[in-house]
Parts: C-alpha cells; structure tokens; sequence
C-alpha cells in the first residue's frame, strides 16, 4: 500500500477549485492509464474508471474532485500523522483511498467503478455525478453507490434535505429626516429574525440514525441610501431537513417559522435520502467499519443515486466538522481505516 497520507498532499497541492479541476483529472487519469484491470472514460472534468470482469454485482465508488477556494492553506503539510490543507479532509483524501484502491485491486469479487468527478461544492447545475447520469447514465451504473466524503471513517447513512428561501419585506421610502413619512422595511424583518434566532431542530432517528434540523439566516440585503428609509429587505435563509420529510414539507415547516412576509420564494432544493443499508455490498461496509450507523446531516450525492433507485451510503476518511474550514485536516488513521475497510469488502464482498 502506497502512503496514503503523502498521496493525498500530492493532491492537495494541485489547486483545484469548483470548475478548475482540469490539472487533478490529468493526474488521475495518468495514474490510473496503464492500470490492465480498468477502462477509463472522461466525459468533461469527470474521470471514471470500470472493471469489466463479469461479477454478479457492481459497486460504485465516488469522489469529488473539487475545492472550496484557499483560505490560506492551499498548501499541503504534513505533521507527524496529520496531514494539513485544503481539501486534505472535503475530499482529496477520500479521493486518494479509491485511487489506491483502484490500481491496486486487481480481482474485486464485484465489479466497482470509481467516480471522480467535478463540480460537487457549487449550484447543482455543474455537478460532475448529474451530468454523468444525464450524458452518460451507462458509466453510473451499479447495485449499491458509496461516497468517500469525509465522515471520520464511520458510516452516516443517507442525507438531509437542504432548501434555499427568499424572503422579502416591503415599505414607504421617505427621507430619514421624516422617517415616520415612511414604513420601514428592514425594521419589519426584526420578528422573523427574533423567530429564526429562537429556532431549535428537530430532531429524528430513522432506521437508527439520527439526524438534526436546522435553519439559518444567511443573508440579509436592504437600503438605497444612508438618508432613505429602506423600501424593500430581503433575507435568505437555509433549511437542513431529515429525509422522513418532503420538500413540500419542508417548505410549509419554513413557513411556519417566518410567519407573514411579503415574498416567499423556494430558490434551491436538494431533496433528501433515507438511510438505505439493506443492501449485502453496503451492509459489508458497515460490519467492516464497526457496525455503527449515523446520520449524515450534510447533503451529499447519495441523494443522487438513491433518486435512481440506487442503495447508497457516505463513508470516508476526515472530519466532517473541519471541511470548508482554515483547519482542515486528515490524519493517518482515518485514511488507513477506509482503506481496510473497503478493501476489505472489495476482496471479499
């Protein structure tokens, strides 16, 4: 086994921020092009590798590509153990245990094909894994789905929902010297705030994983001048909601936290997935890892392949709490637990 901690800073020192992912498909396809076991096929920044070996089942693979951009650590560095930089955690290690794993099993007892694709942490429009399955749905398929995001080598099974709200609050210009000439907009959005300041998720376990809700004011935008009462506020908000609900429920529960508003618009939805381990290939992973499953309360693209009636789950090496952040971070450990495992599960089943 390579040293999959040095693998993964040599992807971490390829930038690769959402929609600049040309340099780390190059890297990978040139690493895995003399692999005898593997087909390859590029469709845009998305590199996808099959074994064709006849197997009664097949096992897809997958990991994003793509950063969120630098924030002072686009660098790699290695300390003891612990391997530093972005990506090193959302998702490059990831990426690094299925390229280990791709050009070094060479007799899976199922077939597997390992995604790597681009445009994950962007609008869903560029998502690498929705192109694939709108161009070339053949490459994608498989009788389970597993996506190396980072979930500190645990298996968090399914995926909340996430929803995107506009809201607005209208009023009266008038000049601040009269301000009573004029209804402020801004002013009329202290209740909602007041109201999604207070709010506490629920919270939910479904087939024995737990999820949590949650909704947040992301943005607020208002005012013309610095002598003009505001005429109009808008405020964004962002609902995680757990997979026992709908998005038209999702929405109505939204709703119900900001009470009246002038505009209400949904502007982003990614629907949710159940947890789905009934599957044998994905039931292996979770013995393998332990036998514990949690609830994976980021949205992923298991929603993606559970949509196409696809079992799929989210097991990875790093901590989902330090992706996106200045201190990302992947350590040994984790890395080599992964990789156990899904070996494990490759050459066994």
């Amino acid at each position: 086994m390579a040293d999959l901690l040095k693998l993964t800073a040599d992807l971490v020192d390829i930038p690769s921020v959402s929609h600049d992912e040309r340099a780390v498909t190059d890297h990978l396809a040139t690493a895995l092009g003399d692999v005898p076991w593997l087909s390859l096929t590029r469709v845009g920044e998305n590199l996808v590798a099959r074994t064709e070996l006849g197997r009664s089942s097949r096992l897809v693979l997958a990991g994003h590509t793509d950063t969120v951009p630098p924030n002072g650590n686009e660098r790699a560095r290695i300390e003891g153990d612990v391997l530093w930089g972005l990506g090193s955690c959302d998702m490059k290690s990831g990426v690094a245990v299925l390229l280990e794993l791709a050009r070094t099993v060479a007799e899976p007892v199922v077939d597997t094909t390992y995604v790597f694709y681009e445009c994950e942490e962007i609008d869903a429009r560029f998502n690498g894994i929705e192109r694939l399955f709108r161009e070339r749905p053949d490459l994608l398929e498989g009788d389970a789905a597993l996506l190396a995001e980072p979930t500190s080598a645990r298996v968090e099974a399914g995926c909340q929902g996430t929803m995107r709200v506009e809201v607005a609050m209208t009023g009266e210009r008038a000049h601040t010297a009269r301000a009573w000439l004029g209804r402020n907009a801004i002013h009329r959005l202290a209740p909602l705030l007041a109201s999604v300041a207070a709010y506490e998720g629920r919270q939910v376990t479904i087939d024995g994983c737990h999820f949590r809700e949650g909704l947040q004011v992301v943005r607020v935008d208002g005012g013309v001048a610095n002598n003009v009462v505001p005429d109009r506020a808008t405020v964004t908000l962002n609902h995680r909601f757990a997979p026992d609900r709908s998005p038209a429920e999702a929405e109505a529960h939204v709703r119900s936290v900001v009470g009246e508003v002038d505009e209400f618009e949904v502007t982003d939805m990614a629907v949710a997935a159940p947890p789905a381990l009934g599957h044998p290939l994905l039931q292996s992973v979770l013995a393998a890892s332990g036998g514990v499953a949690y609830g994976k309360l980021g949205w992923t693209d298991v929603a993606r392949f559970a949509a196409r009636g696809v079992p799929a789950t989210n097991f990875g090496p790093g901590d989902p709490n330090l992706a996106h952040s200045a201190a990302e971070q992947v350590t040994r450990t984790d890395l080599e637990t992964v990789y156990g495992v899904l070996r494990t599960v490759l050459e066994r089943g």
